[in-house]
This record gives structure tokens, C-alpha cells and sequence, in this order.
């Protein structure tokens, strides 16, 4: 089982704030993911990844510039992602740095980020696995700014609305997969 707190407590130590909200959010999203995980048993996913998974999954945050949430760093909040899969990757956890990648929306797919010119790599950034897909999947009911409180289905998708219309129809193949 992966130490995910040795993660928080070198890169979070110095910003209390930012640890708990990664913490409280982070531990929504597993508890969201195990569930899926309990609901569906035909699926066989591995509930030891999708819980370290899930803790790891916006490992990033804090080199991002997103001052609401108490995020100092110099990269925009898209970011957060790719940020959080090469520190994963300089730590040999390449299938969890994937995680952390393709969990932004819905996953964003390589045309997407082209004809939007969004500041990432361009490649397909989109959830492959079931593990991957399920972590994505939690992450959408639960914000960073209203911690505590769990969004509707019809309040993730409201959020996935700057993401376009594929990212929606994603989720909502997900949502008559998954609830």
C-alpha cells in the first residue's frame, strides 16, 4: 500500500490550510470511489489503487495559482494534473500518475486541447482503465471550494460545461454505468 500522507506531508507541510482541503476532498473522492466499487463487484476493480488513487489524485495542486483554495504556485489550475503526475512519475508510480493526468473534467481529449490551446501536453488525456474512469468519475461531486457538500448529478455536469460537450456525454455514460 502506497504512503499517500509522506506525499501531503512533503509537499503540503508548509500550507496547513491547502493539506486539510487536500485531505478532506481527497478522502470524499475515495469514500465516492469505494462505493462505486462495493456497487459493482462484476467490475473487479482494485480498491487498494482506487484509494490511493483517489488520495494522490490532485497531489499537484499547490504548484498551481488558484488563491481561493490556497494554492500559491506559478501554473494555471489545468495544470494541477500533469503537475501532480510528474511528481508521481519521479517517485515510480507511473499507473497513479495517470490518474492524475486524465482526471481534469471528464478527461480531455487531444483535439480539445489543441483547438483550445489549453496549456497541456498534447497528447489524449482521457481515463482508459476502469480504476482511472471511477476516480474521474468520484471527483466530479465534490469541489475543492464547498469541500463538505456533494454535488447532484445535475451540479457535476453543470461544472463540466467549460470542458464541452463531450466531456458531459462522458459522464453521463458514466452516471448510467456507475449510480
Amino acid at each position: 500500500m502506497i504512503d499517500w500522507k509522506s506525499f501531503y506531508d512533503k509537499y503540503y507541510s508548509d500550507n496547513r490550510p491547502l493539506y486539510d482541503l487536500l485531505s478532506v476532498h481527497s478522502t470524499h473522492v475515495a469514500d465516492k470511489a469505494l462505493s462505486i466499487a462495493d456497487a459493482h463487484p462484476e467490475l473487479g476493480l482494485d480498491r487498494d489503487f482506487l484509494l490511493e488513487a483517489s488520495m494522490l489524485h490532485d497531489i499537484g495542486i499547490f504548484r498551481t495559482d488558484a488563491a481561493g483554495i490556497h494554492c500559491f504556485g506559478d501554473l494555471p489550475y489545468i495544470c494541477h494534473g500533469i503537475a501532480g503526475a510528474e511528481i508521481l512519475r519521479q517517485a515510480g508510480l507511473e499507473r497513479h500518475a495517470l490518474v492524475c493526468e486524465r482526471h481534469t473534467g471528464a478527461g480531455i481529449a487531444l483535439d480539445e486541447i489543441i483547438a483550445r490551446e489549453l496549456p497541456l501536453p498534447h497528447r489524449d488525456m482521457r481515463p482508459v482503465s476502469q480504476e482511472e474512469i471511477v476516480v474521474c468519475f468520484a471527483d466530479k461531486f465534490f469541489s475543492k471550494t464547498r469541500p463538505d457538500e456533494e454535488k447532484s448529478v445535475e451540479g457535476a455536469e453543470k461544472s463540466l460545461f467549460k470542458f464541452g460537450q463531450e466531456g458531459i456525454d462522458r459522464f453521463r455514460l458514466w452516471c448510467s454505468l456507475y449510480l
